[in-house]
Order: structure tokens, then C-alpha cells, then sequence
């Protein structure tokens, strides 16, 4: 069974950092793309982060300078360092991952940047 479980948000005051996690129990993990996207209240769901199985690495514009997303194999977990938040990054936060083309999201980790 595919599961991906998100955690690390919560609220945090602007120019402040957190660190998502997100574990995933699937099979070959090191060859899996694992992106992270974000939802804000009213808007669409929007991509965020990339990392590949190489570690090749690509971000939205929006978060370029900011945020950093890595993978560690050994544990089958993908992190998303967020740097810098602005109110404009509150959102709910999913990590996905494609398997057979068929796409698996996580639960989603609330993530609200406020003073």
C-alpha cells in the first residue's frame, strides 16, 4: 500500500524557517521523483519543488532563494526547507510521488506564516 505522510508545519512569524518532512512507504524509492506543491485557501494547487532520483533540483519562481528540497534514500523521506516565509506562503503542503504514471499524494501539513 502506497502511503505518504507529511509533518513539520505549523504557524511560524514571517522571515521564519520550518522543515517539512515527508516519509513514503513505496518500493524503489531512490528512482522516484518526489515534488512538493502547496494550496492556498481559494487558488489552485501549484508545484513547488522537484527534486529526480539524480538530485537534480527545480522550484517555482515564487520560492527560488528561499526553499530547498532533499531526499534522503536511506530513510525514504523528502524534506522541504522553508527559508524566509511570507504570509504569502501559508498553504497546505503535499509531497507526491508518480508511480506507474498513477499519482499518490500525501495527506497534506498546514503550513501559516503570520505575525
Amino acid at each position: 500500500q502506497v502511503q505518504l505522510v507529511e509533518s513539520g508545519g505549523g504557524l511560524v512569524q514571517p522571515g521564519g524557517s520550518l522543515r517539512l518532512s515527508c516519509v513514503a512507504s513505496i518500493s524503489n524509492f531512490g528512482f522516484r521523483t518526489l515534488r512538493w506543491y502547496r494550496q492556498a485557501p481559494g487558488r489552485q494547487r501549484e508545484l513547488v519543488a522537484t527534486i529526480t532520483s539524480d538530485g537534480s533540483t527545480n522550484y517555482a519562481d515564487s520560492v527560488k532563494g528561499r526553499f530547498t528540497i532533499s531526499r534522503d534514500d536511506a530513510k525514504n523521506t523528502v524534506y522541504l526547507q522553508m527559508n524566509s516565509l511570507k504570509p504569502e506562503d501559508t498553504a497546505v503542503y503535499y509531497c507526491r510521488t508518480s508511480i506507474a504514471y498513477q499519482p499518490y499524494w500525501g495527506q497534506g501539513t498546514q503550513v501559516t506564516v503570520s505575525s
